[in-house]
């Protein structure tokens, strides 16, 4: 009960009349609750939560404009059939594996006493703005990059823009990241924009295996049964399925169905960003992630990254979030990405 308590009370909102007050988009805070609901003409798209059993705030869940859920329930809210492997990979987060040699991907209530000192944890420090309106609203947070001996290594402030268009929902976000102290994003696989995902949307060729983490510690994804997974990943570059992980590209999309309903959830990178255009951290079991800090650990043809800000020293990373109730062409997706491109 503990864990369900920080769950926003989005099936609440399914019964609830529309008046003009729930109509568009709306961006309510409930800060004593730990969360920001998200909803379009009353209806659940998501929430920004901090709950006290995640390491960092998250969007979650992901729900499309006919009210499918995207994201995996666990471990907030466990569905029956699902995996529970990796539990820190909670709905839609930013974080990554090693940071001064602080592991801020893989921290979870499951990290033995005796390494949580090598961990680091992304907690919320203010709800700066929010903004509704017809068709987008907003929300400006500021959080702090702790590191296992307390040091605050980075200050965050995130500007997410949430818009609605016909058979289509869009996150848009902005993320600034100032330096406190002179900070290394080490050369790694685990990071950066993480989108874990339903059931449904895993691969139907996941045979599960001993997937590493930053610290080199295995965890073990079972095969699980495949029977109603039907995602699969295509890229910019024309990768599909398993084959792109550790591939490059300027978009990637995933396509699933569930029942009668077609869904494509798509990541799209911009061209202003630190190593552009990212490789795709993307697994068959349900990890959708993209990553331009990590580069020879990719490829090993390529030399190190090991992004690096100096003391008050800024970047921003922009990425936008599609969630499409139908089958997105590649056409369609290089369209968005033109557009995406000229946002700033």
């Amino acid at each position: 009960m503990r864990r369900m308590a920080a769950i926003p009370l989005l099936s609440a909102m399914l019964s609830t009349p529309l008046t003009p007050a729930h109509r568009g988009v709306q961006v309510i805070a409930y800060e004593d609750q730990r969360r920001v609901d998200i909803t379009i003409d009353g209806q659940p798209f998501t929430s920004y939560i901090w709950p006290t059993t995640l390491k960092k705030p998250v969007l979650y869940p992901l729900v499309s404009d006919e009210g499918i859920t995207v994201t995996r329930g666990f471990p907030l809210h466990p569905r029956p059939g699902e995996r529970v492997d990796h539990p820190h990979q909670a709905g839609l987060w930013f974080n990554y594996g090693n940071v001064n040699g602080f592991d801020f991907w893989n921290n979870s209530d499951a990290i033995k006493p005796e390494d949580r000192a090598k961990m680091g944890s992304i907690a919320e420090t203010k709800i700066v703005s929010t903004k509704g309106g017809a068709d987008r609203g907003e929300l400006v947070a500021d959080s702090a990059w702790i590191a296992g001996d307390g040091e605050a290594l980075l200050q965050q402030t995130t500007r997410y823009v949430f818009m609605r268009r016909p058979r289509m929902r869009i996150i848009d976000l902005f993320i600034t990241l100032t330096a406190q102290d002179q900070v290394v994003f080490n050369d790694d696989k685990e990071g950066l924009l993480g989108i874990r995902v339903a059931r449904w949307l895993e691969s139907p060729e996941e045979k599960g295996g001993i997937f590493m983490d930053a610290s080199g510690h295995p965890t073990k994804v079972a095969a699980g049964d495949v029977k109603d997974a039907a995602g699969e990943y295509l890229t910019s570059e024309g990768v599909k399925g398993e084959a792109a992980w550790s591939t490059r590209g300027r978009w990637c999309l995933l396509t699933g169905h569930t029942g009668d309903h077609i869904v494509t959830l798509a990541i799209i990178d911009h061209p202003g960003n630190p190593g552009y255009p990212t490789y795709w951290h993307a697994r068959g079991y349900g990890l959708f992630a993209a990553n331009p800090l990590g580069r020879k650990i990719f490829d090993p043809r390529q030399t190190q990254l090991d992004f690096t800000l100096e003391k008050g020293q800024s970047v921003t990373f922009r990425y936008r979030v599609l969630i499409d109730s139908f089958a997105a062409t590649p056409a369609e997706l290089e369209q968005a990405a033109d557009a995406f491109a000229k946002v700033h």
